[in-house]
């Protein structure tokens, strides 16, 4: 009979490595920097921000965050390849999003009242503003697993 002594806990770098972890850890992150994109925007055109119209804010996310998770899991964008290399999860990240865009650009338009097409202006930007806000945290996510390994 094999009696082992207390097992030492995963750290949070081999968990965020596995593939739910990992897989989950995205998705939040994800969806946190769509609502910082509709965050900013909100704030840029004076609209009301904060804890209060949360749901408003969530709101001008989801098309955002829609488009983004019917297109990049096809894309590679949660493969474990590459999630532990900065360089290739930016590509990987930036090559989903161009191809995501736009599909958030149609429903964007599908989710507004008026049904008006977005400005070209606003589809730059965007396109612009979620490649940086992604980009940045999916590249700092993989030098943080790499970091733990």
């Amino acid at each position: 009979m094999r009696v082992d002594g207390p097992t030492a806990p995963t750290p949070p770098s081999a968990r965020l490595r596995s593939g739910y972890g990992r897989v989950l850890a995205l998705v939040i992150g994800d969806l946190g920097a769509f609502v910082v994109f509709a965050a900013l925007g909100r704030e840029t055109h004076q609209e009301a921000t904060g804890l209060g119209p949360i749901g408003q804010t969530l709101w001008t996310a989801l098309p955002f965050a829609l488009g983004w998770f019917l297109v990049a899991p096809w894309l590679g964008a949660f493969r474990r390849a590459g999630a532990e290399r900065p360089l290739q999860m930016l590509l990987r990240t930036e090559i989903a999003w161009l191809a995501a865009w736009p599909v958030a650009l149609l429903l964007r338009w599908r989710f507004t009242a008026d049904l008006h097409l977005p400005p070209l202006s606003f589809a730059i930007v965007a396109l612009l503003a979620n490649a940086v806000i992604l980009g940045g945290w999916r590249t700092a996510f993989a030098a943080l697993t790499k970091r733990g390994k």
